[in-house]
């Protein structure tokens, strides 16, 4: 019999996979902000971000798009990046500070419960976090709640798992050999905003309007499959935490199928994974 899904553990369990990945996530910093720029770049179109905005960065990580959005905002401007991990955003902090930025300030925050004034930020973004939220209507509400009236949300999300086999094939490999059921629609998960109705469906039923879904093409480009997955294996927090049910053997064995299929998109230019993001975006 299947155990109910307990959102509490899960965020806990989530929590202590990213103070573990912090370090690794920010090492591959230079290879995410590659694969993710295009989609960063119009989810910052998309939440009107500019000259002397105030941003607020949900599940902000290691801070990548923090940066771009500081830099965006100029002196004027402000981001508070915050995320669950505390680990996580002292590399944030340190980033803005290598990059020269005095504007960027960093909080420990649960995304479901932002801790913030209401309708204080111009613009609000998260980039692959908010899939990952058990209480979706949650954080979307407090997302709402933060901004102006007339302010913006814009998320970053994967789109549908056929379009993404750099990363739902060592998904699939690793819940069957775990045993792990899909998830339910509505629980978190890598592909749980995938499709542009349910997206829009998430935003509106917040209270956003003028929702807008925009795909972005985004393959993560690398020198092999065994280059992905050393990243995957040293950065995805969600991949880590599916395989917590496996001892040491089945983990290595999991991996090392994962790096047999994902083979298949070697090529003589290097590795080429597919992936496909979503912008969904919406006005509060």
């Amino acid at each position: 019999m299947t155990s109910a899904f307990d959102p509490q553990r899960y965020k806990t369990t989530t929590r202590a996979q990213w103070q573990d990945a912090a370090e690794a996530w920010h090492r591959w910093g230079p290879t995410i902000e590659a694969w993710l720029g295009p989609a960063t770049d119009l989810m910052l179109d998309a939440a009107g971000v500019t000259a002397g905005s105030r941003v607020l960065d949900v599940a902000a990580g290691a801070g990548g798009q923090s940066i771009a959005a500081a830099r965006r905002a100029g002196p004027t401007g402000h981001v508070l990046a915050t995320d669950i991990s505390p680990a996580i955003l002292e590399f944030a902090a340190k980033a803005a500070t290598d990059a020269g930025l005095t504007t960027v300030d960093t909080r420990e925050l649960d995304g479901e419960h932002l801790d913030v004034a209401d309708g204080t930020f111009d613009a609000v973004i998260s980039r692959v976090g908010l899939i990952y939220f058990p209480d979706r209507r949650a954080a979307l509400a407090g997302m709402r709640a933060a901004l102006r009236p007339g302010g913006r949300v814009s998320c970053v999300v994967y789109s549908t798992a056929d379009r993404n086999g750099f990363f739902s094939i060592p998904v699939g490999i690793i819940r069957r050999r775990a045993a792990l059921p899909p998830p339910l629609p509505g629980q978190p998960g890598p592909f749980s905003l995938g499709t542009p109705d349910v997206a829009t469906a998430a935003l509106a039923e917040a209270g956003f309007h003028d929702v807008s879904v925009t795909a972005v093409p985004s393959p993560l480009r690398m020198a092999s499959a065994a280059e992905c997955v050393r990243f995957e294996r040293e950065s995805f927090g969600a991949l880590h935490q599916m395989l917590a049910g496996l001892d040491d053997a089945g983990r290595a064995a999991a991996w090392s199928e994962i790096g047999d299929a994902l083979a298949e998109f070697d090529g003589p230019d290097g590795f080429t994974g597919p992936c496909e993001m979503l912008v969904i975006s919406g006005t509060a």
